[in-house]
C-alpha cells in the first residue's frame, strides 16, 4: 500500500508513541458523533494497523482474517465492537483509554 508523506509521518508518530496513538484514535472516536465521523475513524484505525505491524501481523494477533480485517476497515467497513475490540487489543490500545 502506498502512503503520501502525511499518513506515512501519521503512522511514523502512531508507531512511536503511545501516547499520540492514543489521543489520535480518542480524538476519531470522539469523532465518531459528527458528519463524516465513521469514515474518520475507520481511516484511524487503518493507520494505527499499520504503524502495527500491518494488517498481516495484526490480524493474526486479533485471530481474524486478514480479508476480513482490510475489508471491516475499509471505506465501506461496519466492524463490530467486537472486531474493534480485538484490533484494538492488537495494537496494544484498550477502549478505557479511548473512552476517558
Amino acid at each position: 500500500m502506498k502512503f503520501s508523506e502525511f499518513d506515512q509521518m501519521v503512522i511514523d508518530m502512531l508507531r512511536e508513541d503511545h501516547a499520540f496513538a492514543v489521543d489520535y484514535l480518542k480524538e476519531a472516536f470522539i469523532g465518531l458523533d459528527g458528519e463524516d465521523g465513521e469514515a474518520m475513524f475507520l481511516i484511524a484505525m487503518r493507520r494505527l494497523v499499520e504503524a502495527r505491524g500491518g494488517f498481516t501481523e495484526i490480524a493474526r494477533a486479533a485471530n481474524l482474517n486478514r480479508e476480513t480485517l482490510y475489508r471491516t476497515l475499509s471505506e465501506r467497513g461496519n466492524p463490530t465492537i467486537k472486531t474493534t475490540k480485538k484490533v484494538l487489543h492488537a495494537v496494544g490500545i484498550h477502549f478505557s483509554e479511548i473512552a476517558g
